[in-house]
């Protein structure tokens, strides 16, 4: 039987305060969805359901055969997502967890007590939890049942300090992936270059620091499932 992974976008689609569009960041999603989706059953929420927003950016940015195919192929994958919700207390009839990328999550699903829950039943049923670019940041306040911090101890990458300088939009995020990462984890946030492939994998938590690093997660997540 095929190992099913709950892929989860984010609902949000206004940068901050900023009269800009947001959203999901398109091969965050079309790159991982690409590398797994012949092998393994993908279910796919959103905090809302429903659409969730692409960022616009995104497609103007993404110019790859796979996120092209996808965005013209696939658009039922993040048109028609299932609530959030529905899937607490369903860690068991998943093999993983993966979060995409995008601003959208930093202000949905970092301080989401559903995805925190979720995120924690996942782990707790020795799960795999995995996440690319900015949504790492959703990990970084996740709390076990026994109060310990989710990534405290473990190697952890994410969208970096300087990627959001380079971008301009460190100022409009509510916090900065690295930072709560780095203090969350005890000092064990590692990176590459700026715009650079990282990908980390920290036994069942993987983790990539930007859209090159999206195929390397998709990757680990088939090699950590094992097809």
């Amino acid at each position: 039987m095929a190992p099913k992974i709950l892929f989860v976008l984010t609902s949000h689609n206004k940068l901050g305060n900023l009269h800009k569009p947001t959203g999901w960041y398109l091969p965050e999603l079309a790159h991982p969805y690409h590398v797994l989706h012949e092998k393994t059953e993908i279910t796919v929420a959103s905090p809302k359901g429903g659409e969730a927003p692409l960022d616009p950016a995104s497609i103007e940015a993404a110019k790859d055969d796979v996120s092209v195919n996808f965005l013209k192929n696939n658009e039922q994958v993040w048109k028609t997502t299932q609530k959030l919700d529905s899937f607490v207390g369903k860690a068991n009839d998943f093999d993983a967890i993966f979060y995409v990328g995008g601003h959208g999550p930093m202000f949905d699903l970092v301080d989401n007590p559903t995805s925190q829950q979720l995120i924690r039943e996942f782990w707790e049923a020795g799960k795999i939890v995995s996440a690319v670019c900015h949504a790492p940041a959703v990990f970084y306040d996740v709390k076990l049942s026994d109060g310990s911090l989710l990534v405290a101890g473990k190697e952890i990458t994410a969208f970096t300090t300087e990627e959001e300088e380079q971008v301009g939009l460190k100022k409009v995020v509510p916090f900065v992936p690295e930072e709560a990462l780095q203090k969350a984890s005890g000092g064990k946030f590692v990176k590459a270059s700026p715009w650079g492939e990282k990908v980390v994998v920290s036994g069942r938590l993987i983790t990539g620091q930007n859209p090159a690093s999206a195929t390397g997660v998709g990757e680990a997540i088939a090699k950590a499932l094992g097809i």
